[in-house]
């Protein structure tokens, strides 16, 4: 069984209004770097055996701040990438609404199987990372996985059994951690969205 430490990526930079941000490899700010180094200071005791992150350079730079000091290469995976948005990438939801009439809504209404133009669907990115992280089971000890918010949000439904649609009642801020107990038949989660503040501190084997 593996103790999965998984972990939203640090803060990125985020317009006004907001876009949507999915594949575009926009890099961590020094806010988030910063928030990546309390999680260095936070898990220093912890015995990692390996280390799995999505592809996407905040996600790779924020396992490497992590792990900093520890002599533990980070595997990148592709099928951790957050969700690929396709024609919605770098848009406003008034941008989306003015050139795709009724997209938005119909996104609205179904969360998981919308899928728009060029991109992919909630449930295609469950189906991608859950295959990701099912090969991370049969090893022993604590692996830490950086991905994405989105990605997060579909691994934790399929742990705990819930229906897709529900994905955005989870919270997934930046760089908070989510804790996982993968055996091949069971996945457990003990933990959602914890915070590095003290006096958290890992307690275990």
């Amino acid at each position: 069984m593996s103790t999965l430490y998984l972990m939203r990526h640090g803060a990125i930079v985020q317009s006004h209004p907001r876009r949507f941000v999915g594949q575009t490899d926009h890099p961590l700010t020094d806010e988030g770097r910063a928030q990546a180094a309390l999680w260095r200071e936070a898990l220093a005791d912890v015995p990692f055996t390996a280390a799995v992150s999505s592809d996407l350079s905040r996600c790779r730079e924020t396992a490497a701040i992590v792990l900093g000091g520890r002599d533990l290469m980070v595997r990148p995976e592709p099928r951790l990438r957050e969700i690929a948005l396709g024609a919605f990438e770098g848009l406003t939801v008034d941008e989306v609404r003015e050139r795709f009439p009724g997209a938005y809504e119909r996104r609205g209404c179904d969360i998981a199987g919308f899928t728009p133009q060029g991109g992919e669907s909630f449930a295609d990115v469950q189906t991608r990372a859950v295959a990701a992280l099912a090969e991370l089971a049969p090893l022993c000890g604590n692996v830490l996985v950086v991905a994405h918010g989105g990605v997060n949000r579909t691994i934790l439904c399929h742990a705990l059994g819930l229906d897709l649609t529900r994905l955005f009642r989870l919270g997934q801020d930046y760089c908070r951690l989510n804790l996982l107990d993968l055996s091949p038949d069971c996945w457990r989660v003990d933990a959602v969205n914890l915070a590095p503040t003290l006096p958290w501190r890992f307690i275990g084997p």
